[in-house]
């Protein structure tokens, strides 16, 4: 089984297939980066003709979902690195359908070792029964390896469904797959499925891959109670933290997610983005040596009222992160207020990639050191001198 990629495979749709960006520092500036190691891996499995591909390239590559229809079947393991910003930043595997986990030739600990998060899409407008069988057999193979895991179960191609229709396909498949998982030995009832109903065709998907990459961010409860005493001090209802290349929130506060509110913000988003593309010398998906001056930078924001008295309000906290905001147009009289308390916000953002990036330089210092003192051994000598941070 090969785990190679083809080196021609450098295109997806029109962008270039490594358009993603860097780490970056506390002031926006690209470096940092995780090394392939170091990033979280997400594998993307389930039956062939599921959607898988598609998923990954209407997300992370800004394919239209009638392009997915001419993609060939995955026939290898395909390794796609994400980096549009610090904290996306992660490897997704995609998976061919026909893949089997007891192929000697299948390297388990090697595949599921370095996973965070494993992704399972099944397709339901399709008879379900052979992919649940197959979802038993990864999430058990899986969790062997690696507890850690997080599992989330795609139903995808949910557009094509009545709602009502919908809900119980979701219901029989948490049905099905729990009770397969209820047979099993008690060394496996620490396993938990997450469920989302997905579709290429509407922002569900992106919804959903929020969720995923959420789990993987070790930040999380910090940007949460960040974006919580924003809004509770600014009279906002919603705020989210958008990554402006793929439209993944990486953080919202703890009130419910509405859907309809979602969908506002990533349509805002699109609306920004575009605007900079055409009216600005640098579009975020151009290539890496384009980025010299930026449409979108420290002075990009955005708002639009709606009719029925909301306001939708835009900032750039870098080069990679938005906040989007939602508030009442009468709580926009404090727009003074709102911004200092933005201002504020901003720059606990900036010190939380600064303790990250100290870590990751001390944590690659250490395994420097190690090494070179490894190496001294084992040549027989020892090397007496001072570390110094």
């Amino acid at each position: 089984m090969s785990f190679e990629q083809d080196d021609e495979d450098q295109y997806v749709g029109s962008f270039p297939k490594d358009f993603g960006y860097g780490g970056y520092d506390q002031d926006g500036e690209a470096g940092g980066a995780l090394s392939g190691e170091q990033k979280p891996r997400i594998l993307l499995m389930g039956l062939r003709r599921s959607g898988k591909s598609s998923i990954q390239k209407v997300v992370f590559h800004k394919m239209s979902p009638n392009e997915t229809l001419f993609l060939e079947s995955t026939n290898k393991i395909i390794k796609d690195d994400i980096s549009n910003s610090s904290f996306v930043q992660f490897q997704i595997w995609d998976f061919p359908g026909q893949i089997d986990f007891f192929d000697p030739n299948f390297d388990s600990d090697m595949i599921f070792g370095g996973c965070g998060a494993l992704v399972f899409v099944i397709d339901a407008q399709d008879d379900y029964i052979e992919a649940l069988a197959k979802l038993h057999q990864t999430v058990t193979k899986g969790y062997k390896v690696n507890p850690s895991i997080k599992f989330e179960v795609f139903i995808h191609k949910v557009d094509g469904l009545s709602d009502d229709f919908k809900m119980e396909t979701q219901r029989d498949i948490h049905q099905r797959a729990s009770e397969n998982l209820a047979e099993l030995d008690s060394g496996y009832d620490q396993i938990h499925l997450s469920f989302h109903q997905t579709s290429i065709y509407d922002h569900s998907i992106f919804e959903a891959f929020s969720k995923v990459v959420q789990k993987l961010i070790p930040q999380l409860p910090i940007l949460e109670n960040l974006l919580n005493i924003l809004i509770s001090n600014s009279a906002i209802e919603k705020a989210f933290l958008y990554d402006v290349v793929s439209k993944i929130y990486i953080a919202t506060d703890s009130s419910p997610v509405d859907m309809q509110s979602y969908e506002l913000c990533c349509d805002m988003i699109d609306v920004v983005i575009d605007v900079s593309c055409i009216y600005g010398v640098y579009c975020p998906f151009a290539l890496k040596e384009d980025t010299d001056t930026a449409a979108f930078d420290n002075e990009s924001s955005s708002i639009i009222k709606l009719n029925n008295g909301t306001i939708l309000y835009l900032r750039e906290v870098n080069k990679f992160l938005a906040l989007v905001c939602i508030l009442r147009e009468d709580n926009f009289d404090r727009k003074g207020t709102i911004d200092y308390n933005f201002l504020c916000f901003k720059q606990a953002i900036q010190e939380v990639f600064e303790v990250r990036n100290k870590q990751l330089s001390f944590a690659g210092n250490s395994n420097h050191l190690a090494e070179h003192v490894g190496s001294e051994e084992a040549g027989g000598e020892l090397v007496n001198g001072q570390q110094h941070s």
